[in-house]
């Protein structure tokens, strides 16, 4: 039996935005190893690393500098980049998330640019330094190895920023676009200055999921303890102070595991209950995490049944499709993205013996994200077997189950 511990948890917080050197920057001042992120981002590109100590409107924090060793040559394609950093014989977590930050900015770059992927060349964002910023970033993380990682709402800042493409928007039309395929939330601010890069918004949008306080709440209720403290200075000297703040948490031992549902929602008023106990099996083979049907009492007085469907998002318009098939329905409501709180589920196999004879049976175990036991239940199909066999009734077969299920698991270290 797994016992009560306690997680790692970072926040990134970047109330004036954030850009690659000011992420490694900030996790170097929590206490990633400096010399590591150094050699690693050296090795990778032709560039010197300087990392000190300075100020931001009082604030101390640490600055890092990636000045390349030569001029910078011409524009890089992405698939150069990718090569080049699979070559750079570094561990290969390293490889895999900065190759998969650079798809996001390639992405986007696409997107902006309607140029495929093959053909694609980076400016700004495939120079040494940028990529120095992206290995750095990664080798950053793994060298503190948070368990969880979440950002709070990103500041953009306002006005315009020139770059190789001309005068453009802040947030620039890559950044937005980073932006747009993450499920992390941003804000102009008030600040005229660009304060998030492309490389930045990147970073983020790889490593972190969205912070939302009232959940952690809800999944923790022993809360989350700041442990750790880091600023990372950018380059703009600015009226607030233009450092990315990141936070290591230590949190409870209670936390359950997150997932997003849509639920689904008709009413209807002329479906047999034959019907309807066919559509629930459908429904439930094609994917629907549960399916109910309540009565209700509709308009003008008539009987009716409303159907709530609970679901994966991507599932909800094939599930609806089925919904309106199969009921005549005209529509079907679908309730904004949720959070559930759900256990970890696994299915094993034990030996119980009843009446002096050994039978096999499976069970259900959950547990919480850190692996402490909640429940145990017995299979039913298994349970139903071995009462025929026995003739004892299913309901204390399944109860003998469970029990000898728990005493193996209280014994167990």
């Amino acid at each position: 039996m797994t016992h009560a511990t306690s997680t790692t948890h970072l926040i990134f917080d970047p109330f004036m935005g954030a850009s690659g050197d000011m992420i490694i920057a900030a996790l170097i001042d929590l206490g990633a190893d400096l010399l590591h992120a150094t050699e690693i981002m050296e090795s990778v590109a032709p560039v010197t690393v300087e990392i000190r100590k300075t100020s931001k409107n009082g604030i101390a924090a640490t600055s890092v500098s990636v000045v390349p060793d030569t001029p910078e040559a011409l524009a890089r394609t992405y698939p150069e980049i990718v090569a080049d950093i699979r070559s750079a014989g570094l561990p290969d977590p390293i490889i895999d998330d900065a190759i998969a930050i650079f798809g996001r900015i390639a992405s986007a770059e696409s997107m902006v640019h309607n140029v495929p992927l093959d053909q694609l060349h980076f400016h700004e964002v495939g120079q040494a330094d940028a990529i120095a910023d992206v290995v750095g970033a990664c080798a950053a993380i793994h060298s503190l190895a948070p368990q969880t990682i979440s950002c709070t709402r990103i500041m953009t800042g306002t006005g315009f920023v020139e770059c190789a493409h001309g005068t453009l928007p802040v947030p620039a039309p890559a950044t937005l676009e980073i932006l747009s395929n993450s499920e992390l939330s941003w804000d102009y601010g008030g600040v005229a200055h660009e304060l998030l890069t492309p490389t930045g918004a990147a970073i983020l949008a790889h490593l972190a999921e969205p912070h939302d306080p009232h959940t952690r709440r809800a999944q923790n209720n022993q809360g989350c303890v700041a442990r750790r403290i880091g600023y990372g200075a950018g380059n703009a000297d600015l009226e607030i102070a233009n450092v990315l703040r990141v936070i290591m948490c230590e949190r409870g031992d209670s936390a359950l595991l997150r997932d997003d549902v849509e639920v689904l929602e008709t009413s209807v008023d002329d479906v047999t209950g034959e019907v309807l106990g066919n559509l629930i099996e459908e429904l439930i083979a094609m994917g629907a995490y549960d399916a109910i049907v309540i009565p209700a009492t509709m308009k003008k007085g008539r009987s009716g049944h409303l159907i709530q469907v609970t679901v994966k998002p991507g599932d909800s318009e094939q599930i609806a499709r089925r919904i309106i098939e199969e009921t005549g329905s005209l529509g079907v409501r679908i309730s904004p993205t949720k959070h559930r709180l759900i256990a970890r589920r696994e299915v094993a196999a034990i030996k119980v013996e009843i009446d002096c004879d050994d039978y096999d049976a499976a069970i259900k175990i959950a547990t919480d994200d850190h692996g402490n036991l909640l429940n145990i239940s017995a299979e039913f199909e298994d349970a139903k077997q071995i009462a025929q066999r026995t003739g004892i009734p299913v309901r204390e077969v399944m109860r003998r189950i469970v029990d000898h299920a728990w005493n193996a698991e209280l014994r167990s270290p």
